[in-house]
């Protein structure tokens, strides 16, 4: 069985829409469909049942699933595993969003002085997306929050990161919490410190950016918790009041992850490697 045609039935099945798998795969809506006829000819049975909002799986389909995807990610893994068997030529690195100024540019500074060979490639996104990624085999390492539990990922470096609670110096500005986004580690830090210190009546506002954020609790809008680092990237640090949290309280390190089964082949030199803030 071809495993393309299995690739594209579970596009299909997880957009349960031809049209839009069609664009995840950046093939035509012809294309697809063909395929998906192609696959249920072989098979003799149907997959899909066509509906005017998409389609949604026949039995036979549900059935078929979780194979399909079984298969499809073997296969991943597979390609992933050879790619580098004689040596790292490539590299695709992650990061969030708040992490990418403080250690990914200083990390592609010095892979670009000590392995000018190998070709880098960068991803940017939240935590919880990345180590999607990383199961996946869409990226090789990824800079992320908090130590990794999942079991199959590998920790290769741990950075540990000043978090400072930020307020208002004219206003009380604790009864509103703001953050970048609901699973933000960082947001999610500020409400364990609120916790800590039995403040439970207040206010939650997500905002774009950190740039934001600070600007608003300049202004009294509220308060958050961030590291140090950013902070002073983006040059608050006299304009605000902070509070540096004890790490007993709330602990958020950058973490450098991949996955076990796709270890880098400068995985050591990773391990060792620092990075000033």
């Amino acid at each position: 069985m071809d495993s393309n045609l299995l690739k594209i039935f579970v596009e299909v099945a997880y957009n349960k829409s031809i049209s839009l798998a069609a664009k995840k795969l950046n093939v035509t809506q012809t294309n697809v469909s063909l395929r998906i006829k192609q696959l249920e000819k072989n098979l003799a049975f149907d997959l899909f049942h066509r509906v005017p909002k998409g389609v949604l799986l026949t039995k036979e389909g549900e059935k078929l699933l979780p194979l399909a995807i079984e298969i499809v990610n073997k296969i991943k893994e597979a390609k992933y595993k050879i790619r580098n068997i004689k040596k790292q030529d490539s590299l695709i690195i992650a990061s969030t969003y708040s992490n990418t100024k403080i250690r990914l540019i200083p990390l592609l500074k010095k892979l670009n002085k000590d392995h000018s060979d190998i070709k880098l490639e960068l991803v940017t996104n939240n935590t919880v997306t990345l180590k999607k990624m990383l199961l996946e085999y869409k990226v090789d390492i990824a800079f992320i929050n908090n130590v990794p539990t999942h079991e199959h990922l590998l920790l290769l470096n741990k950075f540990d990161n000043e978090l400072l609670f930020v307020e208002s110096k004219y206003k009380d500005s604790r009864h509103t919490l703001l953050g970048h986004e609901g699973i933000c580690a960082f947001f999610n830090g500020l409400k364990d410190y609120y916790e800590h210190l039995g403040i439970k009546d207040y206010e939650v506002l997500e905002m774009a950016n950190f740039e934001v954020i600070l600007a608003c609790v300049e202004l009294g809008m509220g308060s958050t918790l961030l590291p140090k680092s950013i902070v002073q990237r983006y040059g608050y640090l006299d304009k605000v009041k902070t509070t540096i949290i004890d790490k007993k309280i709330v602990n958020i390190p950058t973490c450098l992850v991949c996955r076990k089964d796709n270890l880098p082949k400068i995985s050591e030199y990773l391990k060792k490697v620092t990075l000033d803030e």
